[in-house]
């Protein structure tokens, strides 16, 4: 009973809301003002017991040039192309328009099967346009509220017998099923995830305005997914897309660029601000995109120490290469720069691209894929011991007070990131300089280059067994001597 429904319709008349409600969650930005939604966003919708996917779209507008509004529609179009039902939504409030008749029309004449549904149709209010909606010509229309989950049965019903059919198609059909096994093999360590189809690697591009990561993302995907122009700020949501990147299951997440926090005012920035900071919570390797012509601006590396921070793997990629002229002297630049502005990160990837012609993605795949793995990389404790015994011997702790700091025992208690815990004598006098100097050691000599290291240290009670040995001898004597004379 599975089938794509691609919600469509004027800009602000509820398809956003519509399409939370269908999934369950708030996951594209609402707002007033007109407009907001401008990419394709796809979620897994549940309807009663119907399961499906749906499209947010951007809002149709009449508009045929080459335009930001002309693009969208375009990007709009091809989604009423690729879905297997169109629900046409139109606000019961402001009535039937010259431009929702043209879109009927479009619909009628490109979707397999439209639906028309008459959204903010609550009370009295929405009543005329509820009426008017019969002249359209696509059917009885089904008065909905998105925002109060009103008529949500009234679209099951109409969504139903579509359902059934294109369940009996697929049951027509026998389709092998596509191997999606990976071969492991049995040297592999066990707690090394391998991404899969139902647990994708998950990778989030972020970076200033019109860096170019919507662009990259296309070319990645070798298509015109995303909405991409000369405008700056044009993505506004964190849209995902899957893919098989060099035969790994990936889910890549575009976000909308940001800007210094001084300058984001409006609400609809922060909401988009907000959206792309959620995405790199949840992803797993972050790129951080730079424009090599303005590379590691003060944005760039508030970024940059973001996903650190967020302890995600990063990989630093220089879009726009190829309008570099001297390009051997303007790598040194940046390695140098990135290797002063961001110590946090030093050794992590950095790879110069080129989104508008597709150069160099294959070594951003390598960098993303070898990020990951070290992300996700364990160190037995026999071996950590051995080096923190050899570490001590190189570099003995400090002696605050005229008393050693003793480090008995180091293990790791996690991946993604690898977080170590030490157990020492006096946690709390640990400086931070002899914090770094093992984190580097950990990063030198375990191959762990760029990834965020946690290093704790944890105090240990002292379990020597004969410490107060006397004293309890001589308690344990006085109680015997004690009951000898009763």
């Amino acid at each position: 009973m599975s089938f794509t429904l691609a919600i469509v319709g004027r800009p602000n008349v509820g398809k956003s809301t519509l399409f939370n409600r269908l999934v369950g969650r708030r996951l594209a930005l609402v707002d007033d003002q007109p407009g907001v939604t401008r990419d394709l966003r796809e979620g897994e919708a549940r309807l009663g017991d119907l399961r499906f996917t749906v499209i947010d779209t951007a809002g149709l507008e009449d508009a045929t040039d080459d335009s930001l509004p002309a693009r969208m529609r375009r990007l709009t179009e091809r989604a009423v192309e690729m879905a297997d039902i169109c629900l046409f939504v139109i606000d019961a409030r402001t009535g039937i328009t010259p431009t929702d008749e043209i879109f009927a029309d479009i619909l009628r004449r490109r979707a397999r099967h439209v639906l028309l549904a008459a959204n903010k149709s609550e009370g009295r209010a929405g009543e005329g346009g509820l009426i008017e909606a019969w002249s359209l010509g696509l059917g009885e229309p089904i008065a909905l509220s998105a925002e109060h989950g009103e008529g949500m049965p009234d679209l099951y019903a109409a969504l139903l017998p579509l359902a059934d059919g294109f369940s009996a198609a697929e049951a027509a059909i026998e389709v092998e099923a596509p191997d999606l096994s990976l071969d492991v093999s049995e040297e592999a360590d066990e707690a090394m995830p391998v991404p899969t189809e139902a647990k994708p690697l998950q990778v989030a591009v972020v970076g200033r305005p019109n860096a170019g990561k919507s662009t990259l993302i296309n070319r990645i995907l070798g298509e015109d997914r995303l909405l991409t122009g000369p405008e700056a700020g044009i993505t506004r949501d964190a849209i995902s897309v899957r893919l098989d990147w060099g035969g790994v299951p990936t889910r890549i997440f575009d976000t909308a660029g940001m800007r210094k926090k001084a300058k984001v005012q409006e609400k609809l920035e922060k909401l988009s601000v907000s959206d792309g900071l959620r995405a790199v919570k949840f992803a797993e390797v972050v790129v951080v995109l730079l424009d090599a012509a303005i590379p590691f601006e003060q944005q760039d590396l508030r970024i940059a120490d973001l996903a650190e921070r967020e302890g995600r793997a990063v990989v630093v990629a220089v879009n726009k290469w190829d309008l570099e002229e001297d390009k051997g002297t303007k790598l040194a630049e940046l390695r140098e720069a990135f290797e002063r502005l961001l110590p946090q990160l030093r050794g992590a990837p950095l790879v110069t691209v080129s989104a508008k012609t597709g150069r160099g993605l294959d070594r951003l795949q390598a960098a993303v894929m070898k990020a990951h793995e070290v992300w996700n990389r364990r160190v037995p404790t026999a071996r950590l011991n051995r080096w923190l015994a050899a570490m001590l011997e190189a570099h003995p702790p400090p002696a605050p007070g005229g008393r050693r700091i003793r480090l008995r025992y180091m293990t790791q208690a996690k991946t993604r990131p690898p977080h170590f815990v030490v157990m020492c004598s006096h946690p709390d006098k640990m400086p931070e300089s002899y914090t770094r100097y093992l984190v580097n050691g950990l990063r030198e000599d375990f191959d762990m280059p760029g990834t965020p290291v946690r290093l704790v240290m944890r105090g240990q009670a002292d379990r020597n067994p004969y410490r107060g040995r006397r004293e309890r001898n001589a308690g344990a004597l006085k109680k015997h001597l004690g009951k000898k004379r009763d």
